[in-house]
């Protein structure tokens, strides 16, 4: 048994070799052996979980080429290139390629010199690809985003349904789907549109834990983007907008910031979309606005931050575009910036749609993300439940499930009998037909001309709760919602209604204690919040050599080393090749490319900081670095000295300016003297900012706050660099 290619040492062997994991995933190995044992498989497992793994290693191992269906061309040249890098013969075929690339790609094919060829679905119509495969020795199909068959799932394309001839016509060729979002409806259709044979199905959790879900109220959401992307300064972030407009507006704004943003939408030209793209995942810029035309195929695994600044059709395209986020396993975050208005710009569209059971399947949709905006309880399980997964990681999420705002905002109960009785009785007297924003302004004593032609303001309801805002009323009938006491009811208009057990409450002139979040700040995650502390300057300085290494190679920084596997080194500081072998990530060929580089990095960091403190094992100091002659930081001071600005500076050592004034800043609060002579703004600006940041507080007050007083006169780097200032010459003066 253990000398047979479906044997667990022969899979383990080749998932160390070439992808340098020592263990698999969940369900991978049960998932690789079906496929090796030539029998059909239907996988659902999220986005980050490791799908590709599941037919990438097999067709390692099996004779002929594994038939890779793709629907988007980056997705297929970001898999191809991260397969090049660890030595996997692969190619694509797709418009993208030139007639004479696509004839080499074809003859490598035909000479059985390539494992994994992908292939666009819109290539199945053409008679000549259809002649081509039947030339082809194919040992695996392999079709991926496989919701894309079902006209039930969130993203149909009618090119897939070629897909269910090519099964008839390779009926002896194991066939696996594999998807991040399916529905029990949508995965009996893909079996069925597909044509699977008994295909035995692997659904693993859709509980992503490294990601954070939050959803937050639109008010000043430009603000709220700006102190989210501050608070992350160079890592990746996608922003998703409903219109091409909002896209390319917020894009400049947030670079005008110093943000490096983009904007990406299906208006632009292909090769404006294409630049965008490619330059998103070599790290040119870290930030892109887009609408939901992009990131579908986007294989970066380091992106920290999806912001839904507009809502989400449906929560199949929630979940898949916030699986975005944190695909290497580590920490990130996904914020939905919710406005019942934006429900209105998504209905306006849905209404146009003539096809009656249709256009309430789209409404039925929307409803849902609805109620997931509005929800009291956990929004983690609200998600697995949706997707049929009832599994509870980390033992139980009855009561907490530590990711999201829900659960993790503090909570207080408070007392809600007379607002509530107030509101209830405003939705009854005034017939149970109007939505929350008139019932408030009634509650409030609002006299719009509105109000005045239907009577509202002679009600003796009218102004009884003058003394709450228009949001507090809100929230309290979000709860009464939560809780049964009220409905809406989801027509063109929604209007709200009282529910027979609301009635029983007016009746019974029983008490009601609801429960709000309380009004503290939420710390933020530090890099150590629930996965391997790491010394964070060696990581830094390894990000710069990675960087280094895929600019002289011209591929994404990833392709050399994902944020994960320099983290490990960072944490456990390698000293032979044979502890590099260890590390996550390195495999056979990237331990004979990069070893010895990384390793040097690593000898020269652990060198020069013999004394660094530690715990649990781990280094945690930053001080000594910071001084380190020859240091990343010692290099801008250096550059700095000899009069350069910042924007200088950056450009000169390839690094963004953001980045540079993070280094003054560390400098600065270690109490190097640093040159600002040439960054620092002018006097009368200056003068400005002073003022606004001892308004504030001082040097230690928030960014944000600082902004508040200074408007949009000032970026964020001229607050920090004049910050950075005064508290440089408070240090000195302190000293005399």
């Amino acid at each position: 048994m253990s000398d047979s290619p479906t044997s667990k040492p022969m899979m383990l062997d080749l998932l160390k070799q070439y992808f340098g994991y020592d263990r698999f995933r969940p369900l991978q190995e049960e998932i690789i052996s079906n496929v090796l044992e030539k029998q059909d498989s239907l996988v659902i497992m999220p986005t980050g979980g490791g799908k590709s793994l599941c037919y990438q290693l097999p067709a390692l191992r099996l004779d002929g080429v594994t038939l890779v269906v793709s629907p988007l061309i980056a997705l297929m040249k970001d898999q191809v290139d991260g397969l090049k890098a660890i030595g996997v013969k692969a190619e694509f075929l797709n418009s993208a390629l030139t007639l004479g690339e696509m004839d080499r790609v074809r003859g490598q094919a035909l000479r059985g010199e390539l494992k994994i060829l992908y292939v666009s679905p819109e290539r199945f119509a053409l008679a000549g690809f259809q002649t081509f495969l039947s030339h082809l020795n194919v040992s695996l199909v392999a079709v991926d985003e496989a919701h894309c068959i079902s006209e039930w799932g969130h993203d149909f394309r009618p090119d897939y349904r070629q897909l269910g001839g090519l099964r008839r016509s390779m009926s002896d060729v194991p066939f696996i789907a594999l998807t991040a979002t399916a529905t029990p409806r949508v995965r009996d259709d893909i079996v069925n549109q597909l044509g699977l044979n008994d295909p035995k199905r692997f659904v693993a959790s859709f509980n992503r834990e490294n990601l954070n879900y939050e959803v937050r109220s639109k008010r000043n959401a430009f603000r709220q983007l700006v102190e989210m992307l501050e608070s992350r300064r160079g890592q990746s972030a996608i922003i998703y907008c409903y219109s091409r407009k909002e896209t390319e507006e917020i894009a400049v704004d947030l670079d005008q910031l110093g943000f490096r943003a983009r904007a990406y939408h299906a208006g632009m030209d292909a090769e404006a979309r294409r630049r965008t793209q490619e330059g998103f995942i070599s790290g040119e810029f870290p930030v892109v606005v887009a609408t939901i035309a992009f990131g579908m195929g986007i294989d970066k695994p380091d992106v920290r931050l999806v912001v839904h600044h507009s809502m989400p059709k449906s929560l199949e395209s929630y979940y898949q575009e916030t699986g975005r986020a944190g695909r290497d396993g580590l920490p990130s975050d996904c914020v939905l910036l919710y406005s019942y208005g934006d429900k209105s710009r998504q209905e306006y569209f849905i209404n146009r749609v003539e096809n009656q059971l249709e256009r309430q399947r789209l409404t039925d949709k929307l409803d849902e993300v609805v109620d997931f905006c509005q929800l009291q309880t956990c929004r983690r399980r609200y998600l697995l439940h949706y997707f049929g997964d009832e599994s509870a990681p980390n033992g139980s999420m009855e009561n907490n499930c530590q990711g999201c705002d829900v659960c993790s905002t503090p909570r207080e109960e408070f007392d809600a009998t007379v607002i509530s009785k107030k509101i209830m009785s405003t939705i009854i007297r005034t017939g149970e037909r109007f939505g929350i924003t008139h019932v408030s302004n009634v509650l409030r004593g609002g006299r719009s001309q509105r109000i005045r032609e239907l009577g509202h303001d002679v009600l003796s309801v009218h102004g009884i709760a003058r003394d709450y805002s228009g949001d507090e009323i809100k929230e309290v009938a979000n709860l009464l919602s939560a809780e049964g006491l009220i409905y809406r009811n989801n027509e063109e208009y929604p209007t709200l209604g009282v529910t027979d057990k609301g009635r029983r409450f007016l009746k019974e002139r029983k008490q009601i204690f609801l429960s709000r979040p309380k009004t503290v700040e939420k710390p933020r995650r530090t890099k150590v919040d629930r996965h391997v502390e790491y010394d964070a300057d060696l990581f830094e300085q390894l990000r710069e050599l990675r960087l280094k290494i895929a600019r002289e190679q011209g591929v994404p920084a990833f392709v050399v080393f994902g944020d994960a596997s320099l983290r490990d080194m960072a944490a456990k500081a390698p000293k032979t090749l044979s502890e590099f072998s260890r590390i996550s990530g390195v495999g056979a060929l990237k331990l004979e490319q990069y070893g010895e580089q990384f390793l040097a990095e690593i000898r020269d960091f652990v060198s020069a900081n013999p004394s660094r403190s530690s715990q649990n094992g781990l280094t945690r100091s930053i001080n000594r670095n910071v001084r380190r002659e020859g240091s990343t930081y010692a290099e801008t001071r250096n550059l700095l000295a000899q009069g350069l600005s910042i924007l200088q500076v950056a450009h000169q050592r390839g690094l963004a300016p953001g980045t540079i004034t993070s280094h003054i800043e560390m400098m600065v609060s270690n109490g190097m003297n640093v040159d600002l002579s040439s960054s620092l703004p002018r006097k009368e600006d200056m003068g400005k900012i002073e003022a606004a940041i001892y308004q504030a507080g001082g040097p230690s007050a928030r960014l944000s706050e600082v902004m508040e007083l200074v408007g949009d006169e000032f970026s964020y780097d001229d607050v920090r660099i004049v910050r950075a200032h005064i508290t440089q010459t408070n240090d000195a003066q302190n000293r005399v």
